[in-house]
């Protein structure tokens, strides 16, 4: 028995992702457990799909067991994003390996990258770019392509090296046994519009359900299996929370904002004056500079809106909220109960039975579910957490 983990959004489940499965498959892996953001995704936006509808796709598609990563970790930058979802997996005490895609395709290379990120991180000179405005993810590939030459610094440029090196310096923080496996992401790009060979990106996908053109990506892309629910209109937009989060700014005061997950260097008195803008857009263009990427700027708004704080991460995930599983799955449930570090449950209201934080855990889900429930074209009634049914999933 291998397990193999993977870290994910799904959002939506696409022939990229079933590609993904398939290789980790062909690597050794008899069962597969991943780790999916929820409602909300880290980019700084919701997901496309409700995540019950993501897990279950997946699990259908090949993937055995899904666990929600925390709402707090899925609205994180790229470490925090990494370092909770690798928490679960090492907690788990059953994961032998992380499966993830890369531009790279090279783990030794994605290596150097990792050595070069952690060198370049503590100097002084990473500073002095932070500090004249450049963003972080410039700043790094700037900084290791002059220290460690044009191979290593080009990993920095593409999204899912710079997870990939995320992953690995969680492995190495947690001072994981779990052993890194990367596959070369298949065709269609990070963003790509098209589809080439049958392979489409999640952003290219989301575009045109947002435009109603679904239909003939269907059988192109394998998204059938998620199809109804965009024929019945259960699909949820950023744009459709404009107002609640023009609401909650006006609400806050600086030293609220200060509060929220990647607020700093005074950037609460920027936020704080960009609320006379008229439209959530206008708003983060008025905040928007070279060191603050429009993705940081999202997730700042909705951590916001959901209450988010700083005191939220200061713990690790302290549970394993189960979204899907199939009877491989159950395997992997019943070697984790004798190992597990921490409790996992497909009960949401059990798990926040356990104490204080976990309660506080669960509220934020609970409210993250509510909120996505009024971003969706036909909003749904809230509680949709506490009433979710899980039973075993079968696979295609």
């Amino acid at each position: 028995m291998k397990v193999s983990g993977i870290i994910c959004e799904y959002n939506p489940f696409h022939n990229g992702h079933y590609y993904h499965i398939k290789k980790t498959r062909e690597n050794g892996a008899t069962h597969i457990v991943a780790v999916m953001s929820g409602n909300f995704v880290q980019r700084g936006d919701v997901a496309v799909i409700d995540k019950f509808e993501r897990a279950k796709a997946a699990v259908r598609c090949g993937v055995d067991l899904v666990i929600e990563l925390p709402v707090a970790y899925s609205l994180s930058g790229a470490e925090g994003f990494a370092r909770g979802a690798m928490y679960i997996l090492n907690s788990m005490g059953c994961v032998d390996e992380l499966s993830f895609g890369s531009e790279s395709g090279d783990i030794n290379k994605i290596l150097s990258a990792v050595q070069a990120s952690l060198a370049c991180s503590q100097s002084q000179e990473l500073k002095t770019l932070l500090d004249s405005g450049v963003s972080y993810p410039s700043a790094m590939h700037a900084l290791a392509e002059r220290k460690y030459g044009k191979q290593v610094g080009d990993v920095f440029q593409w999204p899912n090296n710079l997870l990939a090196i995320e992953y690995i310096k969680a492995i190495s923080y947690l001072n994981s046994k779990i052993t890194p496996f990367t596959i070369t992401r298949k065709n269609a790009g990070h963003d790509q519009p098209g589809v080439i060979c049958n392979f489409a990106s999640a952003s290219f996908i989301r575009e045109n359900i947002k435009e109603n053109a679904y239909e003939d990506l269907v059988p192109k892309v394998m998204y059938e299996i998620l199809s109804d629910a965009v024929r019945e209109g259960r699909y949820a937009s950023f744009a459709n929370l404009e107002k609640a989060i023009m609401y909650k700014m006006r609400m806050m005061t600086p030293a609220m904002i200060r509060e929220v997950p990647d607020v700093g260097q005074g950037l609460e008195h920027r936020i704080y004056e960009a609320r006379t803008a008229s439209t959530v857009t206008e708003m983060m263009e008025m905040i928007k500079t070279k060191r603050y990427t429009m993705s940081r700027i999202r997730r700042i708004l909705i951590n916001a809106l959901l209450g988010i704080t700083k005191d939220d991460l200061t713990t690790p995930p302290v549970y394993a909220r189960i979204l899907a599983v199939n009877e491989r799955g159950t395997d992997i449930l019943n070697i984790a109960k004798g190992k597990s570090r921490i409790p996992l449950s497909t009960s949401l209201a059990r798990l926040g039975e356990i104490n204080a934080v976990t309660r506080r855990a669960t509220e934020l889900e609970a409210l993250s579910t509510d909120i996505f429930s009024i971003a969706m074209n036909k909003v749904q009634p809230v509680g949709m957490d506490y009433r979710a049914k899980i039973g075993v999933t079968n696979s295609i």
